[in-house]
C-alpha cells in the first residue's frame, strides 16, 4: 500500500488538485509541504491533532514538512467558519503565541538536519508596501471569484469587514513565499481552507508559471458536529498547564461511540490492519477501543509514563483498578475564611465550572457530588481538616477534581 493510499483508507484526504500528482509527490519522498498554524492562543488544541498528525505520517515516508506559524497572518484573523470578526490582538502576544507553539511543533515533527522547517510568515508579511503588494499579488484575484468562496459568502449577511476579507490573498502569498524560499510545492490543511488553499495555488501558476498542489483533509467533528477539540464550550489543550494528561485522556476516554473508530483510524498510528479488526467491535468492546485511543494519543502529547498515569487514575475513579493518581487541585489559604470554604468556590476554583452562577446552577439540577454523595446545597462548606486528605468533587459523570487542603 502507498502512503496516499493509506491516506485515504484512513480517511484523510477529502479532496486534492491534480490528484496523480499529488501521489507521485508524497509517494516519492518529493513533497514539500506546509500547513499553516494560527496563534490565536499560547497553546495548540486537540482540534489541530489531524495536522500535527498528518504532517508526521508524510515527514515519516522521507516528505520535507514546513511548520508555518501565522505571525502575520494572525494580525488579520481568518474568517473562515467565524460569524464575527476574531479579537485583534497586539504583536506581543502574537509573539508569544508564536514561541509557545513552536515547542509543542517539536512533540510531532523531527526539525533536526533540515528534516523539517519552522517559519513564520511575519517575516515576509508585516514589512509589505501595501500598494506594491497589491499592484503586484491582487491583480491576480477576482473580487467575483472571491466573494463566491465559502469562507467569505456565509459572512456576507452578517458583515464582513476589508481587513478580513484580505486574508485569503495573504495566506495565497504565504503559498508564494514559500514556492520561491523553498521550493514548497504542496500547501495541507484542513477541508475549510479549501478556498484559501486554491488562491496559493492559482497564485503559483499565474505569476511564476510552476505547479501547485493543494490537499485538504476533512475537519474531525464528532455526532453532535462539534469540533473536536472543544467540550462544554472550553478547549482542550496541548499544553499540560491548561489541560493536565489526566482532563486529556479523559476527553478521548469519552468520545462517543459512533466516533472512536473514525478517531482511531484518522489520529493514531496504530496498523490498519489491527483497527479493521476493530471495525467489528461492539457494545463492551467499544470501551476497550476507548481506553485504547486515549492511551495513544496522551502518550502522543505527554509520553508514554503519563498516559499509564492517566488511564491507571480513570480506571480507579471508576472502579475499574486500584486507587492511583487523579487531577489535583489545592486550594490556598486565601481561599478559606475562619478555616472553611464554600463549595461554590470549591467548583470554581478547580475549573469545575467557568463561573459561581454556572456552579449554583449546577448544584440545584443536581450535577454535583463529593466523594460520591450529591450536594444539593449550594451554601455547603468544608473545614480544612475535611480537605486535607482530599475529596474528589464531580460534576456530571465525566468531570472531577480531587480537591485538598494546601
Amino acid at each position: 500500500m502507498t502512503l496516499y493510499d493509506e491516506l485515504v483508507a484512513r480517511g484523510l484526504v477529502a479532496q486534492c488538485t491534480d490528484e496523480e500528482q499529488v501521489k507521485d509527490l508524497i509517494n516519492n519522498g518529493k513533497a514539500v509541504f506546509y500547513i499553516g498554524f494560527d496563534p490565536t492562543a499560547d497553546s495548540l488544541t486537540a482540534g489541530h491533532f489531524m495536522a500535527l498528525t498528518f504532517m508526521k505520517r508524510l515527514q515519516a515516508a522521507g516528505n520535507t514538512p514546513i511548520a508555518l506559524v501565522g505571525g502575520g497572518t494572525a494580525m488579520i484573523g481568518d474568517p473562515s467558519g467565524r460569524t464575527d470578526m476574531r479579537q485583534m490582538m497586539t504583536k506581543e502576544t502574537v509573539a508569544h503565541n508564536c514561541e509557545c507553539i513552536k515547542r509543542q511543533l517539536s512533540r510531532f515533527i523531527d526539525f533536526s538536519d533540515n528534516k523539517a522547517l519552522l517559519v513564520n510568515n511575519a517575516d515576509w508579511l508585516l514589512g509589505l508596501n501595501y500598494v506594491d503588494f497589491i499592484r503586484d499579488v491582487g491583480i491576480h484575484f477576482s473580487v467575483n471569484r472571491m466573494l463566491a468562496a465559502e469562507c467569505y459568502r456565509q459572512r456576507l449577511e452578517k458583515g464582513l469587514s476589508f481587513l478580513e476579507f484580505n486574508y485569503m490573498i495573504m495566506q495565497s502569498y504565504d503559498f508564494l513565499s514559500l514556492n520561491e524560499k523553498y521550493n514548497c510545492n504542496l500547501q495541507c490543511g484542513g477541508d475549510d481552507q479549501w478556498s484559501n488553499m486554491l488562491g496559493g495555488t492559482e497564485l503559483i501558476r499565474r505569476k511564476l508559471g510552476r505547479d501547485a498542489h493543494a490537499l485538504t483533509f476533512p475537519l474531525l467533528l464528532d455526532s453532535k458536529g462539534v469540533k473536536m477539540g472543544k467540550t462544554a464550550g472550553n478547549a482542550i489543550w496541548l499544553d499540560p498547564n491548561k489541560t493536565s494528561p489526566f482532563d486529556f485522556y479523559q476527553y478521548w476516554r469519552n468520545v462517543d461511540d459512533a466516533d472512536v473508530l473514525r478517531c482511531i483510524r484518522r489520529l493514531t498510528f496504530l496498523p490498519l490492519e489491527q483497527i479493521d479488526e476493530m471495525d467489528k467491535w461492539e457494545g463492551a468492546q467499544l470501551n476497550k477501543a476507548k481506553e485504547i485511543l486515549a492511551f495513544e494519543l496522551t502518550a502522543l502529547v505527554h509520553g508514554e509514563e503519563e498516559a499509564r498515569a492517566a488511564q491507571a487514575g480513570a480506571r480507579a475513579l471508576f472502579g475499574a483498578g486500584p486507587e492511583a493518581e487523579v487531577p489535583t487541585v489545592a486550594l490556598g489559604d486565601d481561599d478559606f475564611k475562619d478555616d472553611v470554604v464554600d463549595i461554590i468556590t470549591i467548583l470554581t476554583k478547580a475549573g469545575l465550572v467557568t463561573s459561581r452562577s454556572e456552579a449554583r446552577r449546577a448544584i440545584e439540577q443536581g450535577g454535583v457530588s463529593a466523594d460520591g454523595e450529591r450536594v444539593t446545597d449550594i451554601k455547603k462548606t468544608y473545614t480544612k481538616s475535611e480537605l486535607a486528605g482530599g475529596v474528589i468533587f464531580r460534576r456530571g459523570k465525566k468531570s472531577f477534581k480531587k480537591v485538598v487542603a494546601g
